[in-house]
């Protein structure tokens, strides 16, 4: 679909980035711009940065940038007319009916046919299960305590024994094996085309509109893996989605329940716990817990009461905390999964159990015991040396001491004396150990900021430019050896970030420099549109990036040219110097290679006049 330019301006301005991105991700603020945990990466310590000056993001881990439209491309998987829409919707304006482009036509059709595809498999695998062949698989659910009912709501199914059954049955209907392939539901190369999903049952996996986007199936017998789910497509990226999360959103309860598989989710919605979710065969995410923030503040984990099961909540809590969902952790002893224990216990024992639930923390010290023999006078010291080091992770003073009473009551230790060992370990461990930054990277240093590349890390040398990834490869370590650099296409690039981060600077350059001495191509065209907003009161680099979103390799350049920003203001006369001699070598360059394509001796004599002057040219910047 194409929209004007000044549409998409429109949407984009009145969308503030931070309010749409702290939907998604906890945020921070520090200084001028919000920092937080990369929804795009895993990370532990924040270098995704917010600014709400520029209405951009930027990661100096991974590189991932953009404007609030990219940043629900690329977090919800849309097309870039879809989060327009979403937008528009959003802030209330009206998009002009419009023809699509051919190129958004072909992306739109792609995920319409591929929702066809894995719609035309869903009821395919359904049907199946009632058939004779399909007995084996229809036999297994009713086993495992699941009702008709039950199996139609979640549209289980099962994927018979023959290798190549669903791929006949979609080629009948008339889709060609370049398609097909697209699904993650074949293999298809010269030796032949088969299924990857035979003698399974079948659990189709929904986005939040009820489609079916992906498929896990269980193998019936012997046969590895136990479980396999759909690779990552157009439409399905298992860190980013739920299973059973289309129903979950829309429950009456303010908590959700997180299991670790699909049976477990199926067997609670069956017993009325509709606000249960799992994971889709991989380890608790970032982005699982920030695409749960949209919809809940709290969670209580039902993982597994065996070792796996313990590792795996250890793992979930802090990723939960770092989003801001409150945590709870579910004790289903003796049984060793929601699916177990309801069967043998009823409903109502697990709803006792649910009001029971340990808080989190209160679980971490509790797993922590378990490594010390408490018989033993010295473990015993250990043990709560561990427990007063952990107390520091609240850097609040107030919930520390909450928590100090509470797990004072807990373990049975005096609350004055712990109190006072928490101060002690506090003192002995220093200032620069702060709990928020241990957890987080919030006062800390993070690894981004040891590399030199992350908020707080400039990189040497004085006005140089801190980037995640510098968009042609320069880097300056060290003493401030430059590597595998263009000179000129650094200088051009730190001049305008320069112009980007200090618009009075354009005034400093008034008569000197124009767009056109910027010589790089992608380069000019950019100063080109930062030179016009200028002028015209409007300097935007969201919307400037809106040009380049059809092109992903000049787009992530643009967005790391934008959200470069400088170690230092200009502020010292080293500063000062630097910028100055950048100027010059922007334009020394730029009439370099005007004299090389000088039309006549009269234009050449020109240049020659303007280089002359460059030699005592000075910029003031008092």
């Amino acid at each position: 679909m194409y929209y004007p330019d000044d549409v998409v301006e429109e949407v984009r301005s009145r969308s503030d980035i931070v309010d749409i991105i702290s939907g998604y991700v906890k945020l921070q603020k520090k200084g001028s711009s919000y920092f937080g945990l990369c929804p795009f990466h895993h990370e532990k310590s924040p270098s995704f940065s917010v600014s709400p000056n520029k209405q951009m993001y930027y990661c100096f881990g991974c590189g991932a940038g953009g404007n609030v439209i990219t940043f629900l491309m690329e977090y919800e998987n849309y097309t870039f007319p879809e989060a327009l829409k979403v937008l528009a919707d959003r802030a209330g304006v009206e998009l002009p009916k419009q023809e699509m482009s051919k190129e958004a036509k072909a992306q739109a059709d792609l995920r319409t046919t591929l929702l066809e595809i894995n719609k035309l498999a869903a009821n395919y695998f359904h049907y199946q299960l009632k058939q004779p062949h399909g007995r084996i698989g229809y036999e297994y659910l009713s086993r495992r305590g699941l009702s008709d009912d039950t199996i139609r709501h979640f549209g289980l199914g099962f994927a018979n024994k023959t290798s190549d059954d669903l791929y006949r049955y979609l080629k009948s209907k008339g889709y060609q094996d370049g398609i097909l392939k697209e699904s993650g539901l074949f293999s298809i190369s010269e030796r032949g085309s088969w299924d990857k999903f035979w003698n399974r049952v079948m659990f189709p996996i929904m986005d939040t509109n009820n489609r079916v986007i992906g498929f896990g199936g269980r193998v019936m017998g012997e046969g590895e893996p136990k479980y396999l789910n759909s690779p990552e497509t157009k439409l399905f990226d298992k860190s980013r989605n739920l299973y059973g999360l289309n129903y979950a959103r829309t429950t009456r309860e303010k908590y959700f329940l997180i299991c670790e598989g699909y049976m477990d989710v199926i067997a609670m919605h069956q017993a009325g716990f509709t606000n249960a979710v799992a994971s889709l065969g991989t380890a608790f995410t970032t982005q699982h817990a920030s695409l749960m923030k949209r919809y809940t503040s709290q969670v209580i984990l039902t993982y597994d009461s065996d070792d796996a099961g313990v590792k795996a909540a250890l793992r979930a809590i802090p990723i939960l905390k770092e989003v801001g969902i409150s945590c709870k952790v579910l004790n289903m002893k003796p049984y060793k999964d929601p699916d177990e224990f309801i069967k043998n216990l009823g409903a109502d024992a697990f709803r006792e159990r649910i009001r029971e639930a340990k808080n989190s923390f209160l679980f971490e010290i509790e797993i922590l015991k378990r490594g010390y023999d408490l018989e033993d006078p010295e473990q015993k010291t250990n043990f709560y040396t561990a427990v007063a080091r952990k107390l520091l992770e609240f850097p609040d003073a107030l919930e520390r001491d909450n928590y100090i009473q509470a797990v004072s009551r807990e373990q049975f230790i005096n609350y004055q004396d712990l109190k006072q060992l928490v101060s002690r370990t506090a003192a002995r461990l220093g200032p620069a150990w702060t709990p928020a930054g241990q957890q987080s990277g919030y006062g800390g240093t993070s690894s981004a900021q040891q590399r030199g590349t992350g908020p707080g890390g400039g990189e040497s040398g004085p006005g140089y430019a801190r980037e995640g990834a510098a968009p042609d490869g320069a880097v300056r370590r060290g003493g401030g050896r430059q590597e595998k650099a263009d000179g000129a296409k650094q200088s051009q690039r730190l001049l305008l970030t320069w112009l980007i981060e200090e618009p009075r600077l354009f005034d400093k350059i008034r008569g000197i420099i124009t767009p056109e001495d910027f010589r790089e191509g992608l380069y000019h065209e950019v100063a080109q549109m930062v030179f016009d907003g200028y002028a015209s009161g409007n300097l935007s680099p969201a919307g400037i990036l809106n040009h380049f979103i059809n092109d992903e390799e000049q787009y992530k350049e643009v967005a790391a040219l934008f959200n470069a920003s400088l170690k230092e203001s200009l502020g010292s006369e080293e500063q000062k110097k630097a910028f100055s001699e950048t100027v010059i070598k922007v334009r020394k360059n730029s009439l370099d290679e005007a004299s090389r394509t000088a039309a006549d001796i009269g234009q050449l004599q020109e240049i020659i006049k303007a280089q002359s002057a460059l030699k005592t040219l000075h910029i003031s910047l008092d």
